[in-house]
């Protein structure tokens, strides 16, 4: 079965995806609808679409098969159901929803009607992640105790301009989006590896100080004067895992956003800025080119002439040695890529899931453990770091 998908938000990151669903085999026609009729009719014309709503509303009464969801992150969970309750797969990009009552909903959505919802978490596609999973999986970690992930974005390395470019006049309103509720690069980079979910949760949150109306609780929409955040999980295994959200911090988050390390009894993982290390009892072994990215495009590309020049290299990062591209549909090569190269594959596995009726790996339940230890960690920061219970949605279905 092939399908069409309709993407809603003509904004920087659209078009990374719209060139990978447009060359798809499985996909027969891509759409288009933005809240900015010049934004939308400029896109569609450079990539020749031929289809545009007025409205996203619009979009869920046609005839439409899936749902691309592009737009700011606090939208993504309202309007993720009601692409389903209109009968749409969807693709959403992170965070899943910034509200739990959000979360419980669209798993529920999506058990009572069998339609396909992926969340397009990065981390899971990571050259870090694909490395631990596969030496996991081998026993080369042992018994993995502890762990973590960070998402150290440092709000002067592009998400100045990125907030500017999508909130307009009152883009400081919403550059307080609170750390927390974006987890998903560091809580999921840690558990796509590991394969458990958090239960309890202690976190601080770090007031800001740089006085530029950012982080202001007068002037956030959520009242949020937090910049950096730091967070404690225990796991179901009984493991730990810690996380930082950081944006405010003197760290070249241009080179590499997220860092991961896992410890086992066995064996360890770490990395730093531009180097990544396998450790044992025995030694230390420089994994770095195995994990390097080759870059997929000129920076000057048309594509991203929207996007602030530190922000740049995440969007043309591609494969490393350590991934699979043979999985990946032939159509896609030669193809932009990027997030350290997991956008083919982010594509790809949507589109297999929706044609094949299978359960793509970021699916609801997975996308709710990725995204519910930071909600519960926000709340925590929020009442001086007390320790609270992660509710958990289960384990996909088998089928």
């Amino acid at each position: 079965m092939s399908f069409s998908i309709g993407l809603v938000g003509a904004g920087q990151f659209a078009p990374s995806f719209l060139r990978l669903w447009l060359a798809h085999p499985d996909v027969t026609d891509v759409r288009l609808t933005d809240v900015l009729p010049d934004r939308m009719a400029e896109m569609a014309a450079r990539f020749g679409i031929s289809t545009t709503y007025q409205s996203f509303e619009e979009m869920l009464n046609s005839d439409v098969d899936a749902v691309a969801i592009f737009t700011q992150r606090w939208l993504h969970g309202e309007m993720a159901i009601q692409a389903l309750e209109a009968g749409k797969h969807v693709y959403s990009t992170v965070p899943m929803a910034i509200e739990a009552d959000q979360i419980a909903r669209i798993i529920e959505l999506v058990r009572e009607t069998g339609l396909t919802y992926m969340m397009g978490e990065t981390s899971f596609y990571y050259p870090s992640s694909v490395y631990c999973r596969e030496r996991l999986a081998k026993g080369d970690f042992g018994r993995v105790f502890y762990s973590e992930g960070d998402y150290v974005h440092d709000m002067d390395l592009g998400f100045y301009s990125a907030y500017q470019y999508s909130g307009g006049e009152k883009w400081k309103e919403v550059a307080s989006f609170p750390p927390m509720l974006y987890p998903t690069h560091a809580v999921g980079n840690v558990l796509s590896v590991t394969g458990q979910y958090a239960t309890h949760v202690s976190c601080i949150g770090v007031k800001d100080d740089r006085g530029d109306g950012v982080f202001d609780k007068e002037v956030s929409q959520f009242d949020n004067d937090f910049s950096n955040a730091t967070a404690l999980f225990k796991l179901a295994d009984g493991g730990v895992m810690r996380t930082n959200e950081m944006r405010r911090v003197g760290y070249p988050s241009h080179i590499r956003e997220s860092r991961l390390r896992i410890f086992g009894t066995e064996g360890s993982f770490e990395q730093l800025a531009e180097t990544s290390v396998w450790q044992t009892k025995q030694g230390v072994e420089d994994i770095t080119d195995l994990l390097k990215t080759s870059p997929s495009g000129s920076l000057d590309d048309e594509d991203i002439r929207h996007v602030d020049p530190a922000l740049r290299d995440a969007f043309r990062s591609g494969l490393a040695p350590v991934h699979d591209r043979s999985r990946l549909p032939t159509e896609f090569t030669g193809l932009h890529n990027g997030h350290d190269g997991s956008h083919h594959y982010l594509a790809d596995d949507f589109a297999r899931a929706v044609t094949d009726r299978t359960i793509p790996p970021v699916n609801a339940w997975v996308a709710a453990r990725y995204t519910l230890p930071g909600i519960v960690a926000h709340q925590s920061a929020l009442q001086g770091g007390v320790q609270l219970e992660i509710p958990d949605h289960g384990d996909a279905p088998a089928a």
